[in-house]
């Protein structure tokens, strides 16, 4: 494993602290990397040591952050559910705070963080001076009938999420029980379950709890329609990557071919893996990454 300068930071925002890395020096143009939903920055791990393989500390610095409710970051305040929407102010609050000192940014997401980043640059690309995508394109939709529904189902999930929170929270004996766990749950591979499991648990007295914020289970009370998430989407100039797993997403496989539509200026690049594939095939995606953010367009 290579030697790379990396720190631990808190970032203060108006309405929380988030938890983040920083790989590389302070005064190097920003890649600012967005994790994925029950992920944290750790899941980034891998990317960065491609990355200090190929030399792009050199001119740049990678800069993740923890999510609220993931990681080493607060939780929002209150038990009210929690909206993929919200992350967005998260991400506008970081980009101000970051842009002050850097100008704009080269931002990275992957899944959820992926969406977020997405959505963002849609709406204020002013900031961004390249995008990435590992494994997301968009936020997701579904038809409008499914509206009453998913409202319906979420607000009776939600009185039973309630009941839950008034038991003891479970702990486990050891930190592989909790890795086995997430593997289960997620069908992660289990090296990398290891790696970003340890960074949302907490210890106390010899004995292991979730520090991740429980709602982030829940699933949401709305999601957008097609034709809402079309205009939100269209157009966008902002010099982008989309990189996608053989083994990823099957709907995201299946819907590259509205990026065109959305991205006036897009690379696809297709990569052996999974959803996860830039901690399995961290090498390739750095080396597409690479490529992408050293061109002078």
């Amino acid at each position: 494993m290579l030697n790379i300068d990396v720190e631990e930071i808190q970032l203060p925002l108006a309405h929380i602290t988030l938890a983040a890395k920083r790989y590389g020096q302070a005064d190097k143009p920003v890649i600012l990397a967005l994790h994925g939903w029950l992920d944290n920055v750790d899941s980034f791990i891998p990317l960065a040591q491609a990355f200090a393989q190929q030399g792009l500390f050199d001119k740049f610095q990678l800069m993740c952050i923890d999510w609220p409710g993931h990681g080493l970051s607060d939780h929002r305040p209150g038990r009210y559910p929690l909206h993929w929407v919200d992350y967005i102010y998260d991400l506008q609050a970081v980009i101000h705070t970051l842009s002050q000192e850097t100008g704009p940014i080269i931002l990275l997401g992957h899944s959820l963080g992926g969406i977020v980043a997405s959505a963002y640059n849609a709406c204020v690309a002013d900031n961004i001076h390249k995008l990435i995508l590992i494994e997301a394109l968009a936020p997701l939709s579904e038809s409008a009938t499914q509206a009453k529904d998913r409202l319906r189902k979420g607000l009776q999930q939600q009185q039973r999420f309630n009941r839950q929170l008034a038991r003891a929270t479970p702990t486990y004996s050891s930190m592989d029980i909790a890795i086995q766990a997430r593997h289960q749950l997620t069908g992660l591979a289990l090296p990398w379950c290891e790696i970003i499991t340890k960074r949302n648990m907490a210890v106390t007295d010899g004995h292991y709890s979730w520090r991740s914020d429980p709602r982030l289970k829940l699933d949401s009370l709305n999601r957008y329609t097609f034709e809402q998430v079309d205009a939100l989407m269209t157009i966008s100039d902002t010099p982008s990557l989309l990189i996608v797993g053989h083994d990823g997403f099957k709907q995201l496989t299946a819907s590259t071919e509205q990026a065109n539509n959305w991205f006036s200026n897009i690379d696809i690049v297709h990569l052996a893996g999974d959803h996860h594939l830039h901690m399995g095939n961290a090498e390739q995606v750095a080396k597409s990454i690479g490529a992408f953010i050293l061109n002078s367009r």
